[in-house]
């Protein structure tokens, strides 16, 4: 009877010394083969760090498509700009060939009219085609002068030309200036009579000085 109860127990423990051999054995294996062990912490760093890098990854794309539309939205802003400005360089293009244009009309009729003439005493003038412009000249005859910086506006003035011959025609023709109320007006009176006239009418009159030669003439 005891040689049987001792058999059981010697199986048992027989098995219980395999275990621990095969659990020493596996051990060795597992720490020969993996000596950081089942699980790897530098692993698991590594894919924290990976998952990092996919993040970043992730902004800096976001940032750079919102870079690209404000990129896209300036160049078509300075696009419509660049439209703006060369209107304006080609309205400024047209208006600088008009006025270049209108300086040539200008310049041609300079040259047709020529240079401008000085007045003269009568008769020392050569009459022109082309009505060019008289400079003034009031140390020719003050009189005169004075008479037209009182009548004359704008350098415009109506002039007539009249003498015994034409009285009442010349009555009537400044007594409806006078009723209309042109200011600048002006007989030139060919003897006493119409100078006599004109002043006592109020009409600005201009007779010239006796000149013998010219008189004859006019008498004749």
């Amino acid at each position: 009877m005891a040689g049987r109860r001792d058999k059981p127990h010697s199986s048992r423990g027989s098995r219980i010394a395999l275990a621990i051999v095969i659990r020493v054995l596996l051990g060795c294996v597992i720490a020969f083969f993996f000596p950081h062990g089942l699980i790897n912490p530098t692993a698991s760093l590594q894919n924290r760090r990976f998952g990092n890098s996919n993040l970043q990854i992730g902004s800096v794309s976001c940032e750079s498509s919102e870079r690209s539309k404000m990129l896209k939205s300036e160049i078509v802003s300075l696009s419509e700009k660049k439209s703006k400005l060369k209107k304006q360089v080609r309205d400024l293009t047209e208006k600088l060939q008009l006025a270049e244009q209108g300086k040539d009309n200008a310049q041609k009729q300079v040259l047709v009219l020529g240079e401008q003439h000085k007045a003269g005493p009568f008769g020392t003038v050569k009459a022109l085609r082309t009505n060019p412009t008289v400079v003034p000249d009031d140390s020719v005859n003050p009189r005169l002068a004075k008479i037209l910086e009182k009548v004359v506006v704008q350098k415009e003035i109506i002039v007539a030309l009249a003498n015994s011959n034409v009285k009442e025609m010349l009555e009537v023709q400044f007594s409806s200036i006078k009723r209309v109320g042109i200011p600048n007006y002006l007989v030139v009176a060919l003897d006493d009579h119409i100078e006599d006239l004109c002043k006592s009418n109020d009409v600005p009159v201009y007779k010239r000085d006796p000149d013998v030669g010219i008189d004859a003439v006019g008498r004749t």
